[in-house]
């Protein structure tokens, strides 16, 4: 016989429990174990006034983002209507049946206001690393760092030359991005850098074609523990080799500073062999640089590198193949020159005379009068990371760097974070906070989420 609906309701009353519905092992209900809002509420108590009217439950605010971060729901008006819609999310969120979502634009009120002077985001992903490492899922004896470009959310249509733009000026009503760009410029000069095509939109954003066809993009900088892949540190970027690896200085040191940890030995690539790099490794952290070092000495002419000359430390100076010297001064000076160039190297130069009558002078420098190598001052750095690349067990620790890459590929893949939303550099790097923070807490869910007692009032597993 063939069923069919009531025409009427059947029931005036429901006796119904958001908690029966949601399965044990649902990811929301792992994740709810390993949030702490008592410490988000001290931290956010400053930043609140004690008169007034009620605002809206910040625990509430962070909870619907994390929910739209781990679902790859990346617009806050959808974000509204699926919490609106899905049981399991109300459940995570503690909104009853009845009780309204909040309206789309609370997030983008509170997130440029009091959640950004409280640097609440940042909070909330030490918070969760915090957590790995007391669940035991951080080893820290090796980080693995790079950069991934996302797109910025700039239309190609709305830029000009670089050469066009030299005689622009934001006026008043130009926008928040570009506002904080003027402002960053002033603050950190680094970020100042020569583009092809600037966005007027967002002319913090860079325009590379590294990947492939150009577009404005910011790169995400991720430091990861290769034990089990957590993030340990995330920082946005203009996508530019140098300020990615600048970054890595600003993590490292800020891993250090907040969990009191530092890995023995960190893995990247190429882009991360620059001389300062290396330096700062070696010589201000004690850190073991499983990187290629970049070295463009190697010449492609058929003559001498630079790698072909004998260097003598305590003399501080070259031998050439041809058994002559090569030194940084020649004679001596009343006040005495360090002889470093802008480029942070020392030249050495050979006596021109010795080059003139040397038999191996069409090998060596045939188009020159004499012979200058440029030494950097963090060579010594450098051949810390020459030597640790020809180890053993340098290619067993390089190919571990690859789990950074996956991660990555989950960000983009699962989570959706192929475009960001927000425009400017300040947004960029909350947007990428927010995913690192829900990567990391869908990794502790995982790894380490444990069942919650059932009592007969939770819904059979999936």
């Amino acid at each position: 016989m063939m069923g069919q609906l009531p025409p009427e309701q059947n029931t005036l009353f429901y006796n119904f429990c958001l908690e029966r519905h949601i399965p044990s092992n649902h990811l929301l209900r792992q994740l709810d174990q390993f949030l702490d809002f008592g410490a988000i509420r001290k931290h956010l108590r400053p930043f609140y006034s004690d008169i007034g009217r009620p605002s809206i439950d910040p625990e509430l605010m962070i909870r619907m983002l994390l929910v739209g971060y781990c679902y790859g729901i990346r617009s806050e008006r959808r974000l509204c209507e699926e919490v609106n819609f899905n049981l399991a999310y109300r459940w995570f969120c503690g909104i009853g049946l009845e009780e309204e979502v909040p309206n789309h634009s609370t997030f983008s009120k509170n997130r440029l206001g009091r959640y950004r002077e409280s640097k609440l985001f940042r909070f909330v992903f030490d918070g969760v690393v915090q957590r790995c490492m007391n669940e035991g899922l951080v080893k820290g004896e090796g980080f693995a760092i790079d950069a991934s470009f996302v797109k910025a959310d700039v239309s190609r249509q709305r830029a000009v030359d670089n050469d066009a733009s030299s005689g622009w000026e934001p006026s008043t009503v130009e926008s928040r991005a570009v506002r904080e760009y003027v402002e960053a410029l002033d603050e950190q000069p680094d970020l100042r850098r020569r583009q092809k095509s600037v966005s007027l939109t967002d002319p913090m954003a860079q325009w590379t074609a590294a990947k492939g066809p150009a577009i404005f993009s910011y790169s995400t900088n991720y430091i990861i523990d290769v034990e089990n892949s957590i993030i340990m540190d995330v920082e946005a970027s203009p996508s530019t080799n140098a300020l990615e690896v600048k970054t890595t200085q600003t993590m490292i040191d800020r891993i250090e500073l907040t969990h009191g940890i530092k890995p023995k030995r960190l893995l990247g690539d190429t882009a991360y062999g620059a001389a300062e790099n290396l330096g700062y490794l070696v010589n201000e952290k004690d850190i073991e640089p499983h990187v290629p070092v970049m070295d463009k000495t190697k010449r492609k002419d058929g003559t001498f590198s630079s790698g072909d000359f004998l260097w003598d430390e305590k003399n501080d100076e070259y031998r050439c193949p041809a058994d002559k010297t090569l030194k940084r001064n020649w004679r001596n000076f009343k006040v005495p020159r360090l002889g470093v160039t802008k480029e942070k190297t020392i030249i050495y130069r050979a006596v021109q005379a010795d080059c003139e009558l040397c038999p191996l002078k069409q090998q060596c420098c045939p188009n020159t009068a004499n012979r200058n190598i440029k030494r950097s001052v963090y060579e010594s750095a450098r051949d810390v990371a020459r030597a640790i690349n020809q180890s053993p067990e340098y290619d067993s620790f390089f190919h571990a760097r690859k789990k950074v890459e996956m991660v990555f590929a989950h960000m983009k893949r699962n989570l959706n974070m192929e475009r960001l939303r927000l425009r400017g550099l300040k947004s960029a790097n909350d947007e990428f906070v927010l995913t690192a923070t829900a990567q990391n807490l869908r990794k502790l869910a995982k790894l380490c989420a444990r069942a919650p007692p059932t009592n007969g009032f939770l819904a059979p597993k999936n």
